[in-house]
């Protein structure tokens, strides 16, 4: 039953990589754990470069362009435990050395899209030297997304202004993720012609498919629309978690987040370097 929830790819890597990666995770918690840093809705923006920086490099490793003594330390799941080792350590080590909650969180940031320039950049490299590079539905994907998170959170903070408010800017980027998720599958699916490799969501897009409107808008905007939808629903559930207790319920909030925007982020990179829409390339960062 397990192997029809988990995405295609979704594989440990050999043992001593394994071994290699748990010890760095192993590290990154004992710094966390030393330093007991403070979690706000500012952290929670702070992980989203990470998030994005993981994303990207499991993109670059499908197409392979990690070099193969590095490469099972940025497969799917393993790419998720190697960037947050680094994010981890850097975070506590900065907790530790900071007295001010400020500076951990700066260093955290810039330490993010730091990693994030870096990947993208050569992702853009490789895009560019190995065409085709189609990076025109991608960015019209990422504008999609973007406005249809501004028309989610407006509605939400008409009919739930408190969940806004509680959450903030953490509940926009979960809202935001799973939007770019579903977006950057219909882009993917419907006009670029890759395959969907989760078995739910490839579920309801079959749905989606069967339904008089695909001739009209697709087959994944009924997927879309779940994404969305649940988003949206997960931030009024966990806005009285966050003003309870506001760590836990942050960083509770900014793992939805990241079941969204590094799949979103993986498609948008993977679709704009990889040269054939292999079905087997749609295979998302986390489990939908």
């Amino acid at each position: 039953m397990l192997l029809q929830v988990l995405p295609e790819g979704f594989a440990l890597p050999p043992l001593p990589y394994l071994l290699i990666v748990l010890g760095a995770a192993g590290l990154a918690v004992l710094a966390l754990v030393l330093a007991d840093p403070s979690v706000t809705e500012v952290t929670v923006v702070a992980f989203a470069p990470w998030m994005v920086a993981g994303a990207t490099l499991y993109a670059l490793n499908q197409v392979g362009v990690v070099v193969d003594v590095l490469a099972p330390l940025f497969g799917s799941p393993t790419v998720y435990v190697t960037t947050f080792s680094l994010m981890g350590f850097l975070w506590g080590v900065a907790s530790l050395v900071g007295r001010d909650p400020r500076f951990s969180t700066v260093v955290l940031l810039l330490g993010g899209i730091g990693l994030m320039s870096s990947v993208l950049g050569l992702a853009l490299v490789v895009g560019l030297s190995r065409p085709p590079f189609r990076v025109l539905w991608p960015a019209i994907g990422f504008a999609v997304a973007v406005a249809l998170t501004g028309v989610a959170w407006m509605v939400l903070g008409a009919l739930r202004p408190r969940a806004t408010s509680i959450t903030g800017m953490a509940g926009l980027l979960a809202v935001f993720g799973h939007t770019l998720d579903g977006v950057s599958t219909a882009v993917g699916v419907d006009v670029l012609h890759f395959g969907e490799q989760t078995p739910l969501s490839a579920a309801i897009i079959e749905v989606g498919a069967s339904l008089p409107t695909a001739p009209y808008l697709g087959t994944v905007w009924l997927f879309v629309l779940v994404k969305v939808a649940l988003a949206m629903g997960v931030v009024v559930l966990m806005a009285d978690y966050v003003e309870e207790a506001p760590r836990e319920g942050f960083l509770l909030l900014a793992g939805v987040a990241a079941v969204g925007l590094g799949p979103g982020a993986h498609n948008l990179v993977l679709f704009s370097i990889a040269q054939t829409a292999e079905p087997s390339l749609l295979a998302p960062l986390l489990s939908r």
